[in-house]
Order: structure tokens, then sequence, then C-alpha cells
């Protein structure tokens, strides 16, 4: 639909065919991407750190973001933010690019993500007020609307950045965080979630195209160009819609369609504080090293931290279209009982995840653990020195040997 002087209106289906021609451009672009990386030797090798085996290729990045300009220059309106959204996504491709070849120091990377992330800020992207839940409407001063938006658009950088950890992890959960940003923002009625969404679902294409090539065994990784990408533009989907509805919709939906990324760097920068190490120093804290630690494949893995963001997105899903209040401060008892339903399956889903594949062990559950395991095998029970020791060693490096027990036990 076009609007005065030329300018498209956003709709579902011209974020359809984005999202379908994103798919093809990345599908098809991303081959090259992995040759051009081969040449100027932008590798990953293999590391103590890492999950995978053999030299891999980066700058899966470049393919994400020739998709996005491509789809985004035809199906997204034709104005100043979108020019310094896309702007902004080639400044972060290019910094991250840098980092995949060179591999730049903290400082550095930190500064282009400001930089990539004050371009749409200036452009008009940024959150000006929002809600504060049953208490008032809070008004943004410019400096503080910019200075909020640049910070949460780079901490999503890192967020993302932080689960590429794995094969296919980081694009698989950017393709279902996308298409459910998408479906919330086009339920609105104003042109700025409708172009938020169109956004969404040429991101979710980009990177399921990408994702052919990325899965397990990757051809090539996303490499900072694309990670950092990645979470770039969802902070900005974020800013342009999703923050954009009603207060509780507004604070919850993107904290709970991000659930694993944003649990993830949160317990992985808590490990680093309380252990005295730099917040931005690698390690293998991560919840799929911790899958790995367990005997977990990067395959089973990654499909596990999918079901979870599925999980998750339905949710958030379920908070912004179960009908559980009349708006007038009266809430619906069945359609409540219905939304606490679905809360129950997103917190089941994380209790199972986080506690009973161990994502964090409880130190009292992993002693009794131990020692029924030599119960079982008919072993003499381990002194409590060595049980404490191996338990403290466990908790602060991550690195633990998982508990089997007999196939008669299970």
């Amino acid at each position: 639909m076009l609007l005065g002087h030329g300018m498209r209106f956003p709709t579902v289906e011209s974020g359809v065919r984005g999202f379908a021609l994103a798919l093809v451009i990345a599908l098809l672009t991303t081959p090259v991407a992995r040759a051009f990386a081969w040449r100027i030797g932008a590798i990953d090798e293999p590391r103590a750190r890492g999950l995978h085996q053999f030299p891999t290729p980066r700058l899966g990045g470049l393919a994400i973001v020739a998709a996005v300009v491509a789809a985004g220059l035809i199906w997204l309106p034709d104005d100043k933010r979108t020019h310094t959204i896309l702007i902004g996504a080639a400044v972060i491709v290019l910094v991250g690019a840098a980092d995949d070849l060179l591999e730049l120091s903290a400082d550095f990377k930190l500064i282009g993500q400001v930089l990539a992330a004050a371009v749409p800020v200036v452009g008009g992207v940024r959150v000006t007020d929002f809600t504060l839940p049953f208490i008032h409407r809070v008004d943004l001063s410019p400096p503080l609307a910019y200075g909020l938006t640049v910070l949460g658009l780079v901490a999503l950088m890192n967020v993302v950045n932080f689960i590429d950890g794995v094969d296919g992890l980081a694009a698989g959960v950017c393709t279902i965080t996308g298409i459910a940003f998408a479906i919330i923002a086009f339920s609105q009625f104003r042109m700025e979630p409708h172009a938020a969404g169109v956004l969404a679902l040429i991101t979710a294409g980009a990177s399921l195209g990408y994702l052919r090539h990325g899965f397990h065994p990757a051809s090539i990784f996303l490499g900072d160009s694309g990670s950092n990408l990645l979470g770039y533009l969802l902070g900005v989907i974020v800013v342009q819609g999703a923050l954009k509805t009603n207060a509780l919709v507004g604070l919850a939906f993107p904290l709970l369609v991000l659930a694993v990324p944003i649990l993830d760097s949160s317990f992985v920068i808590a490990k680093r504080i309380k252990y005295g190490r730099p917040v931005y120093k690698a390690d293998r804290w991560h919840f799929h090293h911790r899958f790995a630690n367990i005997g977990f494949s990067p395959r089973k893995t990654t499909l596990y931290l999918y079901a979870w963001t599925v999980t998750m997105a339905g949710f958030a899903l379920a908070v912004r279209f179960i009908p559980y209040s009349d708006h007038h401060g009266h809430f619906r008892a069945g359609w409540v009982a219905a939304l606490v339903a679905c809360g129950i399956g997103g917190f089941a889903a994380s209790a199972y995840l986080v506690l009973v594949l161990e994502i964090l062990k409880l130190k009292r559950f992993r002693e009794f653990q131990l020692r029924r395991a030599s119960t079982l095998a008919g072993e003499p029970a381990p002194a409590q020195q060595e049980v404490d020791s191996r338990v403290a060693h466990e908790l602060e490096t991550g690195e633990f040997v998982a508990v089997r027990l007999p196939s008669g036990e299970r």
C-alpha cells in the first residue's frame, strides 16, 4: 500500500514478501560470504572454550546484512528511520567483520557498537516515554531518551553475541524471536509498529536463510558480524514496535521472548563478577557449554534451546492476546486462569532446563547425586572433604561429569 509521495505503508503482505526475499538472498549469498572468509583468513580456529573441532569461516553476517538491506529497501517505508536503521546495520557489520578478521579489543568493539546504535537513534528510533504498570506515564528528556536507547541496543547486541557459541543457536533463536515480534507488531493499528513487524519478518527470513548453512554441522559461523547485527536488529524492532504497546506487554514481551539469551548473559556475567574476572572475557560458563558438559551434542543442545525459546515466545503471545482484563481494572477469571496456565508451562520448561539439566547446579542436590552414584556403583561413599572440593570446582568452572544412574534406576 502506498501513502502520500510514494511512501509505502507496511502490511502483513509486505512483511511476508520481505521474509521470502530475505530468505532467498541469505540462502544464496551465505556460500559467497563463506568463500570470501576463507580467502581473507577470517577463520575461527578450534579452541578450548569452543565447541567446534575444525577451522570454520566466519562472516555469516555479510550474507544477512545483504538480505536485510535488499529486502528493507523494497518493503520498508522509504523514510529517514528506515535509512538510518539500514546504515546502522552496515556500521555494526563492518565493526563485527573487522573483529572476525583482526580480533579487536573489547574497547574498540564497544565503541563500534555505540556508534552503530547511535545512527538509528539520531534518526528517530528511540524510546521517548513509557508507562509504569499501575502507576503513571514517564516522559524522557532528549538526552536521557538518546542515552537509554543506545544503551539498550548495545546490550542486546552483546546478549545475542553471548549465545552465539554453538552451531545455529543465535540465528535460530533470532528467527523465532523475529516471528514472535512480528505477530505482536502487526496486532496494532499504527504505521510504526507495522514497520517494526516488516523488519522483524525480514530479519527472521535472513536468519533462516543463513541457518541452512549455519546449523550443525555449520559450514560458516555468524561471527561477530552476524551476532552483533542480529542483536542490533532485534533491539531496533523492540524500540519501534514491541515497546510501544500497553505497559504490561511493553515490559514483559521482549523479556519473555528473549528469555534464553537474557538469562544466559545474566548468569555468565554474574559468575564472572563473582569470581573477579572481566565481564567481556570469554569462558565456558554459557548454557550451551553446560549442555556439552553433560554430554549433549551441538544439535541436541540447539534444539532444546529452540524449544525453550518457542515456549517462552508462546507465553509472551498469550500475555498479548489473551483478554484477561477489560482494560478498566476488572479481571476475567477464566482468561486469567488460562494465562496462568501458560505461565506455569513456561516456568516448568525453564525449571526443567535450568535445574534438571544442571545449567545451574544446587550444591546440596549435587552432593546427593555424587553420594548416590557411589552407592549404586557399590563403591564406598566419598569423604565430605572430597565431595566439597569436587562441588566447589564444578560450581566455579561449570565443568563436571554427568552422573548417570544404572538403567534400572532411571
